[in-house]
């Protein structure tokens, strides 16, 4: 069964390892010791508490912004390019960089600056999926 050190885990949820280590004290979260004294996560629990906090919406990680996207990303706004029409948001959204291109007036209205917190909502009709080799 494949297992994951809990800053594996935090990156995979896009959260902090403090964060992992609070859930798993918490009994949120099953982890285990391996064989070298490290607390581990076992995949398949990972995996199933991920979707879990998939199932509760973005509520659950502390978004209240409804909409009919399902698949939204907070984050904070890290730059905005903006020129007479277009302006070019980008955000960190956990360990993922996501960038939107949108009118100047929308960036205006919603004012889109560095340092302030966004939701970016994806919906897509293709989701590429690629499997990186594991450390």
């Amino acid at each position: 069964m494949r297992t994951y050190r809990l800053s594996r885990a935090a990156a995979l949820l896009g959260v902090s390892d403090d964060t992992v280590r609070r859930w798993v004290d918490a009994g949120k979260l099953p982890s285990q010791v391996d064989d070298n004294g490290h607390r581990v996560i076992e995949g398949t629990e990972l995996a199933a508490f991920a979707r879990s906090a998939a199932e509760g919406g973005a509520e659950w990680w502390g978004v209240t912004t409804p909409a009919s996207a399902r698949n939204q990303l907070p984050g904070i706004v890290t730059a905005v390019v903006r020129d007479t029409v277009m302006a070019q948001v980008e955000l960190q959204c956990g360990p993922f960089r996501v960038v939107s291109l949108m009118s100047r007036e929308a960036a205006d209205e919603l004012d889109l600056e560095p340092g302030v917190t966004a939701v970016a909502s994806v919906k897509a009709t293709t989701v590429v999926i690629a499997r990186p080799e594991q450390p």
